[in-house]
Parts: C-alpha cells; sequence; structure tokens
C-alpha cells in the first residue's frame, strides 16, 4: 500500500511527537548515573558534528565570521543555557514536569515582548498566559507533596532558566535574518556551544572519565543524538513542508503528555489525576498563546524538546 504525500506528513508529524517526547525519558535515563552538562556537551558534539560533516559533503562553505556572530548568540541562548540547564534540571525532576515548563516557552515569548518590544496582545494571549500558569501551579502543587528536598526546588529553577532563555533565543531567531542554511547553521550552534556546556561541567566539578560513563547512559546518548537529533528532525523538516504550520506545530503540545506517559511507565514517575488535569489546563494555554502568535515562529528545530 503507497501512502500519499499528505499521509507520510502526518506519519512524521506522529514520528516528530512521539520520538521528541520520549527524548525527555531518554535524557533522564541519562543523567541518572552521569553529570548531566558532560552528558549535554557531548550529546552536543556529537550532533553537532554529524550536522556539520553532512552538509560539508553536500557542499555547504565553512561560515564566515559574519555568519557565525548570530549562531553564536543562538547558540548561547538556546543550547548552552535552555538545552544545557534543561537538561541539568532532568536530574532532579520527572521527565514529564521538565517537558511541561519547556512547552511554557511561548508564554515567556509574550511577557518579554510586552515588556521590552511594547506588542499588543489579543484577550485569547491573556487568556493562554492565566490559564498556563494556573495549569502549571496545580502540577506544581501536587509534585510539592512529594518532593519537599532542596534538590527538587533547584530542578525547577533551573528548568525556568532554561524556558526563559529558550524564548530569548526565539525572538533573536524571530527578529534575525541568517545568511547561511539554517540546518547546517544548527550543526555550528550544537559544536560551538558544546566547549562551553563542557566548561560548565567541569566547573561543576562532578565531571567523570568517559570510560566511567555507564552503558545505559551511552545508549541513551546514542538515541538522543541519532534518533532525536537526527530521523526526528528530519520527520520534522518533512511534516513542516507537506502540511499547514498550525498542523505541524501540534508536536509541541503532544511532546509533554508523551513524556509523562512513558515517563511513568518505563521509570515508574508519579503519574495523577491532578498532574494530567493541570497538564490539559496548561497546553490549552499555551495553545491560544501560540495561537495568538502572528509574528514569533512557532518553535526554531533545535529541539526545545531537550
Amino acid at each position: 500500500m503507497a501512502f500519499t504525500t499528505k499521509q507520510k506528513a502526518y506519519i512524521a508529524l506522529a514520528a516528530t511527537s512521539v520520538i521528541w517526547g520520549t527524548t525527555w525519558v531518554a535524557s533522564k535515563v541519562a543523567v541518572t548515573n552521569a553529570p548531566p552538562l558532560q552528558v549535554s556537551a557531548i550529546r552536543q558534539f556529537v550532533a553537532g558534528l554529524i550536522y556539520i560533516v553532512f552538509f560539508t559533503i553536500k557542499g555547504e562553505r565553512i561560515p564566515s565570521f559574519k555568519q557565525l556572530k548570530p549562531l553564536w548568540v543562538m547558540s548561547f541562548f538556546l543550547l548552552i543555557i535552555a538545552n544545557g540547564f534543561a537538561t541539568w534540571s532532568i536530574k532532579y525532576l520527572s521527565s514529564g514536569l521538565a517537558a511541561l515548563i519547556a512547552a511554557l516557552y511561548p508564554l515567556c515569548v509574550v511577557v518579554i515582548e510586552m515588556f521590552f518590544f511594547k506588542t499588543k496582545n489579543t484577550v485569547a494571549t491573556f487568556i493562554g498566559l492565566i490559564l498556563g500558569l494556573a495549569g502549571i501551579c496545580v502540577v506544581f502543587y501536587d509534585n510539592a507533596f512529594h518532593h519537599n528536598s532542596g534538590e527538587y526546588l533547584f530542578g525547577v529553577m533551573l528548568s525556568l532558566i532554561a524556558t526563559v532563555s529558550w524564548g530569548i533565543g526565539t525572538i533573536f531567531v524571530a527578529r534575525k535574518k541568517l545568511q547561511i542554511n539554517p540546518y547546517y547553521g544548527m550543526g555550528w550552534q550544537m559544536m560551538m556551544a558544546s566547549p562551553f556546556i563542557f566548561m560548565m561541567s567541569l566547573a561543576s566539578g562532578k565531571n567523570i572519565s568517559l570510560s566511567a560513563i555507564p552503558v545505559q547512559t551511552w545508549l541513551a546518548i546514542a538515541y538522543l543524538v541519532l534518533i532525536g537529533s537526527c530521523i526526528a528532525f528530519v520527520c520534522f523538516i518533512y511534516s513542516m513542508k507537506h502540511l499547514p504550520a498550525a498542523i505541524a506545530s501540534l508536536y509541541a503540545y503532544i511532546n509533554p503528555i508523551v513524556a509523562m506517559i512513558v515517563g511513568s511507565i518505563l521509570l515508574s514517575e508519579k503519574l495523577t489525576i491532578n498532574i494530567l488535569i493541570g497538564t490539559v489546563i496548561t497546553i490549552i494555554g499555551v495553545y491560544l498563546v501560540n495561537h495568538s502568535l502572528k509574528e514569533v515562529p512557532t518553535t526554531e528545530p533545535i529541539e526545545n524538546e531537550i
């Protein structure tokens, strides 16, 4: 049975939604027995190398200094801070909660644009903001009874910083025209980010030798790089090309749900009715905010899904 282009696009969308949701669980596995920042540095280096080699073979030239400058800014906000801190936070949070906090970045975009760029917002935007915050409060409230440690609060703080940084990076991407293939540029962003994340890991004093990293961590990193960064990314591009943007972006609302369900099955992470209700309320709020944004892209394909 031959699939039509549209059917293939929906299959690609489903694959993107599921795979990028499971990357949160894979990250949780990866950082369980290895320093999270070191895991992030290794992942960014390997994935970036793959992208650079692939596009170089296809004939892309090495970027000029002028082209690298905006890539460095994007690398700092989207990878060094956002992805690095998100990976760090998942050491102390459930994969589902980390994914849900990351999904709040459109709310950060709206607030930043409102205060610093004086943008006008619709009623739907404000309703979405209220629902998004209310939903995440329900999830936090339920988790608070089971996580009273300082590590949990530290994880929440790291995750919120990562989400705000992703929002800042998203605004920069929306307002800056890149003079380079964006997908090739993503490889360079990863390559530039990896040594800085590694230095952060060194500064934490928790680095371990590569030989001491357990097999399950290497397998998780391999999944994150090959499945999360490569295969899912191809599926994402295909769905964006052949489906309306509003439909292709639906994966962003499915990811947290996938992360919560898979995390509860594979890692026995707590999943209660209150968490599910709070998650649904949050996602509805994020959808309303995202739908009201006309000038800012829904997401930049540099793995807000971690």
